[in-house]
């Protein structure tokens, strides 16, 4: 299967069928394992995540327990995050750096709003930019913060995090439109589980100063890595597949990829502790209108999935993906050329709203000449277009990059006969 370092891929069966054993929520892991850091006692982590973001977190969290004082997160974009107002509110000077396409992720909206209440953080590099230098911090008596909301959630998830532990506690009050707010609640109800005092409003988010309670706990399975089963399903007749440890009560917001993948003529059930996907086309719709605002980890899967089925729409609420592993927008444009369908944006003067920024696709699927999708250091890119494989035979470049958020991805394609 493996060549050199690229991966050829094919699944020529009618019918795609199996039980896949998906990994566990690396959102949850990364948001439980700063709890667990920073609660007064340890408390167990059941099925906490394999991904290589959970992994480098849970060893950057034990070195500083350690009393090490330099880390290097890598390309784990929510660990920089969460690390920077984790470290922003300890004594000591701490390095916090990463790879380079890590140096070139905005970071200044946290440290800003960090320093509003008396984080004291120097940038090494580019002002706004990764790496950084954090100090001791000097609490001020300010504990009102504002934040731009329209470039990641995770700045503010980071920022509430902490919250507890700041001597008068956190009000937060987010600026413009928010992006990803499904796991900015992840984040508050999980905080709320843990016994954080939390009162939300139309404006703010005010936490109280207190601790978190030691609870043992179960992480989910991965709802974003479900999502590229959903989309494999469209390019095949038959469906029958069983994703264990999905609930419908679930924290994740890509929990909508269930929705979503009704309008390709997929269907989904609960069953038995997780959820049975299946064809179903009372739900199918021939043109696509999707928001992404809400999940837009979702946007590579369900791209690929329109190319899959031939269908076009228009889809907005994409701004986050220039700023994420790679430039995901540049990325899909150009690797999906390569199999004739395209990918672009339309004109203001052509858009249903011209507050908004929209994306159309259209084109023919082409697997006639075996394409090579590049992976863009992106586990994402790699895994959207491992589906394509449904209909013939695709070559991904650099594999081992599924490694941030699902190691076994391979392992579980080959369970189900891919070859």
């Amino acid at each position: 299967m493996l060549i050199l370092n690229t991966i050829s891929l094919h699944f020529s069966g009618r019918c795609l069928s199996g039980t896949v054993q998906l990994p566990a929520s690396k959102s949850i892991s990364n948001r439980v394992l700063i709890i667990r850091a920073l609660c007064e006692d340890f408390f167990s982590i059941e099925n906490l995540s394999e991904a290589q973001d959970t992994v480098t977190l849970n060893h950057i969290l034990d070195d500083f327990a350690q009393a090490k004082n330099e880390f290097n997160v890598g390309h784990a974009g929510t660990t920089f995050r969460f690390l920077t107002a984790f470290l922003a509110t300890k004594a000591g000077t701490q390095i916090l750096t990463g790879s380079a396409r890590m140096l070139q992720r905005p970071i200044g909206p946290l440290v800003d709003a960090l320093r509003q209440i008396g984080a004291d953080i120097d940038y090494l590099g580019e002002e706004g930019f990764p790496p950084l230098k954090i100090n001791t911090p000097q609490f001020t008596d300010n504990h009102l913060v504002k934040i731009d909301a329209g470039m990641s959630s995770q700045f503010l998830s980071a920022l509430l995090l902490v919250a507890p532990y700041l001597p008068k506690g956190l009000i937060l009050e987010p600026e413009g439109k928010m992006v990803s707010s499904s796991y900015l609640q992840m984040t508050i109800d999980l905080m709320r589980e843990f016994g954080a005092e939390i009162v939300q409003t139309i404006k703010t988010i005010e936490v109280k100063s207190g601790t978190y309670q030691p609870i043992d706990f179960e992480v989910e399975s991965d709802w974003s890595a479900a999502s590229y089963f959903f989309g494999m399903a469209v390019g095949k007749e038959e469906v029958d597949l069983i994703l264990p440890k999905l609930y419908r009560r679930s924290l994740q917001g890509d929990q909508a990829i269930a929705r979503l993948a009704a309008k390709f003529g997929i269907g989904s059930e609960y069953v038995n502790g997780g959820i049975r996907i299946f064809k179903d086309n009372s739900k199918e719709e021939d043109i696509l209108d999707i928001d992404f605002l809400e999940f837009p980890d979702l946007a590579q899967t369900v791209m690929v999935m329109a190319a899959l089925a031939g269908k076009t729409g228009f889809f907005t609420g994409l701004e986050t993906l220039k700023i994420k592993e790679t430039d995901r927008i540049h990325a899909l444009q150009t690797e999906l050329k390569k199999v004739g369908v395209f990918f672009t944006r339309l004109p203001p003067k052509f858009s249903p709203q011209s507050s908004k920024e929209f994306y159309t696709i259209n084109g023919q699927l082409d697997l006639g000449q075996v394409p090579t999708f590049a992976t863009y250091e992106d586990h994402r890119m790699a895994m959207a277009f491992a589906m394509l494989a449904t209909r013939g035979i695709v070559k991904i470049e650099n594999p081992t990059v599924v490694k941030k958020s699902f190691p076994t991805f391979w392992e579980e394609l080959v369970g189900l006969g891919w070859a």
